[in-house]
């Protein structure tokens, strides 16, 4: 029980009476019952609470559900709350104790100074006639409730308020307390969240432990990484990389990725719990919330962490976060966690999706998570482990109750080949040891009619493989008894029944008639009367509840979904089809999704790839979006890739078709580069043949797929026939443009500028150089009669002409250009500096090197001092885009510094940028930590210009290992960079000690 301090502590002195014995009571019931403090803040402080525990009594009733716990996370006023009591203004002698509830609202700038809320009644206050004394006397240590989540516990009656206020000590006051997280933890609290309480209607249901206990009778429910039922161990390093990127301020997002049941989501959980400390709050959203739901993130001004699980199908979601952050003032740390199964193309979609999404999420950290469990000797422990804290739950499940679960998991014996790679991931594991478990109360019915994959002769492989399947089985017990309960059996066969929940799982419902058009598309449900249908959906609500207008939830673990529904598919492949006959996009886009997750699974031996292919190709009219998407997306992209193929190369593909299928594809992707250039290759040898009957027609369409071809080839690295392609396509562009120059010199500009790319790239720069600065003219031109549409591509290719110019010694004009771009982009940035400010300070930190080799120190000084003040805003506001270009433009200082004779001053600013790259490296240690040898090398001649050689030799010293560790993955860094390093330590060696 929650409660305050000062009421336990009641004619007590100041010190905290935990282990004082108290009496509590249920108003309105006619005994009381004997409690224990077991944890007390102080008298009157910031902290007046305490907890209560009730000592066993079978007249007890405990709460059903786990409490959630909440707090405001922004400072827009008037968020409702709620509070149930005793105060004497209810008592009346000689009767039993009353309660009154009170509704108020909680304003989040009231009270801030000394941590407190302060709650608005809404009701008048009453009248009161007993002097010195408040009507609200006895209301101390009732809880405070926003909706679903508790926020605090009423201290006391405000003062001059006239009784229309009380003050509440908040949850996150509470929690911040160690001892008061460690007495939750003592007596079986799951570990503590903070909730964001404005933003808990985005909440997903599923990721909260507030499911009734009562309501428990899936065994697979323990799996659940909300509920957490084995502790967490582990990640420690991970844990403290990721403390410490919540701890940066503004916004940040992060990316973790892996296979299914490695253990994202229990880490996110972990995490969430941790920063509880802190006072953070936690926003899982909801896989329906839309985007303008999500930008209210933006109104976030306490730290917030919202985590979005499955990212890689939730594209458009993030899209609106960023959105979010984007407005977002940055005054107060804001971090997106992003869990999927893979990274890879989607996430490089997502970053390039705009100059936003560039911004706010190029420089994310993305980490791929290591197995588990990865320590074969460690296993048997972390087995034993699980297989314990699974017997302290099973009796919570309806039907389990009558067994000596903790004497059977001690009794269990280890399972064989635990050595082998499948049981380092943890949800296996996890897995195996409750099907061990379960299978001491008989054994489970296979799909196939088997008993479970537990026989002397198994091996590793199969043992791990079969898990699944032999949790299915034990399910199957709850779905089957759960429709006998209902009156669906044996109405309807079990078949049929499990067919709908593979459905269910495989498209998804948005509301009640959504589901009813779903199971309309099932032979073995379409036929029957509706109310029938709708005791089908009340079935799946009750077996998989979820929050309205969601018919039902998912089994999870995902993987025990993915094998039932494997299996269904794999009995019958045309089950897709019918589901596919009336499906929305949400609902085809989903089943792609969760059939390419099912495919994956080995046991299959790739027959559902071959399922999955064929049907890819025969609705590709229908699915041509959903396969490049989810292709993009899935861990398991193969049967999708060969669909993707054979209708490309089939001759029967029309030509609109794949015109269509082109625009489909994403600018980049490395999954699907093969893929593209098949395609454009496809496309240019179509039009080649319609430009040859009539060039007037399908000229411009000819060199549009060669200029597209030239790219896809330059990504699979055939250059030489990139070349050859971008070459034709400026010719025909150029013929073009001689006709009709208002409809064709911007692409003709385009190509020219792509030539550039190739050119180089087969290392031909006076060729190279030629052909930019055409384009240069070109959009000079373009930008004089029409500079809205064209001066910042005229900006851009001015800022490549002075690097190309660089490069075959023409520095002055090189020097001219980027002036000119530098110019350019200054109006643009006063004009729109969200878009184009970077691009300015990206200039003049090309500028500033471009001036320095020109012999002009003083002008290339200044130049570097603006880029680093803009850059400086910039990672401010968003330090995760922009801290690596801070970073890298100080270093640049650190020298103009240095060449004009401001040593101390530059070293300040090359410190300054090493303990960037530090905080880099250490979060994406592959991405930056050659910037952080090298910036450090910089640092060391510093320090030796400043007359401190020890500091000057430990800087280099660390520099060159890090380029020693470096050079091990990629050996042409010895010949780059360890030789600077090398002369560094002998200069050092010639200074004075």
């Amino acid at each position: 029980m929650l409660t305050s301090a000062h009421v336990v502590a009641a004619g007590q002195e100041s010190a905290a009476p935990v282990g004082r014995r108290v009496q509590v009571f249920h108003p309105g019931g006619d005994h009381t019952l004997s409690a224990v403090v077991v944890w007390c803040g102080a008298q009157g402080g910031r902290d007046d609470a305490a907890l209560v525990l009730v000592d066993d009594d079978p007249r007890w009733t405990a709460p059903l559900a786990p409490v959630r716990w909440g707090r405001m996370v922004t400072d827009r006023p008037g968020t409702g709350c709620e509070t149930w009591g005793v105060p004497e203004v209810a008592q009346r002698e000689g009767r039993a104790v009353e309660a009154v509830q009170l509704r108020g609202v909680l304003n989040p700038g009231s009270g801030i100074i000394h941590n407190q809320y302060v709650m608005d009644l809404l009701q008048h206050p009453p009248r009161w006639s007993a002097p010195g004394t408040s009507p609200w006397g006895g209301l101390s240590g009732a809880a405070v409730y926003c909706d679903r989540l508790l926020v605090g516990v009423v201290a006391s009656d405000r003062a001059h308020s006239g009784s229309g206020q009380l003050n509440v000590v908040p949850a996150y006051v509470l929690h911040h307390d160690p001892a008061f997280r460690a007495a939750l933890a003592a007596h079986g609290a799951p570990p503590a969240v903070l909730e964001a309480v404005e933003l808990q209607q985005l909440a997903d249901p599923a990721t909260a432990p507030d499911r009734r206990e009562s309501t428990m009778r899936s065994p697979a429910a323990l799996l659940q990484a909300a509920r957490q039922t084995v502790p967490f161990h582990g990640r420690r390093h991970l844990l403290d990389e990721m403390t410490a990127w919540c701890a940066r301020d503004g916004f940040g997002a992060w990316l973790l990725h892996g296979p299914g049941g490695q253990g994202k989501t229990r880490l996110a959980h972990q995490l969430a719990s941790l920063l509880a400390v802190d006072r953070w709050a936690v926003l899982w959203p909801r896989t329906d919330a839309t985007t303008a739901e999500l930008r209210e993130v933006r109104h976030a001004a306490k730290p917030l962490l919202v985590v979005l699980d499955y990212a890689e199908t939730r594209v458009q979601q993030l899209a609106a976060l960023v959105e979010a952050a984007d407005h977002h003032p940055g005054g107060t740390r804001l971090k997106v966690l992003l869990l999927a199964r893979t990274g890879g193309d989607w996430w490089h979609q997502a970053l390039t999706a705009s100059s936003l999404a560039q911004d706010y999420l190029e420089a994310a950290p993305t980490r791929l998570l290591a197995p588990l469990e990865d320590d074969p000797d460690a296993r048997p422990g972390a087995y034993r482990d699980a297989a314990r804290a699974f017997a302290a739950a099973l009796p919570r499940i309806e039907g389990l109750s009558g067994y000596d679960w903790a004497s059977t998991a001690n009794s269990l014996p280890l399972p064989v080949h635990l050595g082998w790679a499948a049981f380092g991931n943890a949800l296996t594991l996890h897995m195996t040891a409750l099907a061990d478990l379960l299978d001491t109360t008989g054994p489970a019915t296979h799909p196939d009619g088997r008993g479970p994959h537990r026989t002397g002769d198994d091996t590793a492989r199969e043992q791990a493989e079969g898990v699944e399947d032999r949790l299915l089985g034990h399910e199957r017990r709850y779905w089957r008894h759960s429709a006998a309960t209902r009156g669906l059996s044996p109405g309807l066969s079990t078949p049929t029944l499990e067919t709908a929940l593979a459905a269910a799982h495989l498209t998804g419902a948005a509301d009640r008639e959504h589901a009813d058009l779903l199971w309309r598309r099932l032979p073995a449900l379409a036929d029957q009367p509706r109310d029938r249908r709708d005791a089908v959906t009340a079935w799946l609500t009750a077996l998989y509840p979820a929050a309205a207008p969601l018919p039902w939830g998912t089994l999870q673990p995902d993987r025990l979904a993915e094998r039932h529904i494997g299996r269904t598919l794999d009995a019958d492949p045309t089950l897709a089809d019918r589901l596919l006959d009336g499906a929305d996009d949400p609902q085809a886009g989903q089943l792609l999704t969760v059939y390419s997750r099912a495919a994956a699974h080995p046991v299959f031996h790739d027959r559902l790839d071959a399922h999955l292919t064929d049907l890819c190709v025969r609705q590709h009219h229908q699915l041509a979006r959903q396969i490049i998407t989810t292709a993009t997306r899935t861990h398991h992209p193969a049967p999708l890739t060969t669909a993707l193929a054979t209708i490309t190369t089939d001759p029967a593909t029309t030509l609109h078709d794949l015109t269509t299928l082109a625009t489909l594809f994403p600018d980049s992707s490395r999954r699907l580069a093969h893929e593209a250039v098949r395609l454009a290759q496809t496309l240019t040898d179509r039009y080649r043949a319609l430009a040859e009957a009539n060039p007037a027609a399908h000229l411009p369409d000819l060199a549009t797929s060669l200029n597209n071809l030239s790219i896809r080839l330059g990504e699979v690295g055939l250059r030489e026939e990139g070349l050859t392609a971008i070459q034709e396509a400026v010719d025909i562009r150029r013929a073009l443009a001689k006709a009709n120059p208002d409809a064709y010199l911007p692409y003709l500009a385009m190509s020219l500028n792509n030539l550039s790319v190739d050119l180089g790239e087969m290392g031909r720069p006076k060729e190279r150089l030629t052909a930019i600065q055409e384009a240069v003219d070109i959009r000079r031109a373009l930008a004089k009669a029409n500079p809205d549409a064209h001066l910042p591509y005229l900006a851009g290719s001015l800022n490549n002409l002075s690097l190309r110019l660089g490069e075959v010694g023409r520095p002055k004009e090189g020097l001219t250009a980027v002036q000119e771009a530098v110019g350019h982009y200054r109006a643009l940035a006063e004009a729109n500096p969200d878009a184009h400010l970077p691009d300015l300070a990206g200039s003049l930190n090309n500028l500033s090197v471009q001036l320095g080799e020109m012999g002009r120190p003083k002008e290339a000084l200044t130049a570097i001092q603006e880029a680093v003040g803009h850059y400086r805003a910039l990672a401010k506001a968003n330090p995760d885009a922009h801290l690596p270009a801070l970073a890298i433009s100080l270093d640049n200082l650190s020298v103009r510094l240095g060449e004009a004779g401001r040593r101390e001053e530059g070293l300040t600013a090359v410190q300054e940028a090493v303990g960037h790259y530090r905080a880099l490296a250490k979060a994406n240690p592959d991405a930056h930590l050659p910037y952080l040898a090298s910036s450090l090398n910089n640092l060391s001649v510093r320090l030796g210009e400043a007359g401190r050689p020890e500091e000057a030799l430990t800087a280099i010293q660390e520099a060159a290992g890090h380029y020693r560790a470096l050079a091990k993955a990629n050996p042409t860094i010895i010949t780059n960079d360890l030789p600077r390093v090398m002369d560094v330590m002998a200069w050092l060696e010639t200074l004075p000690r």
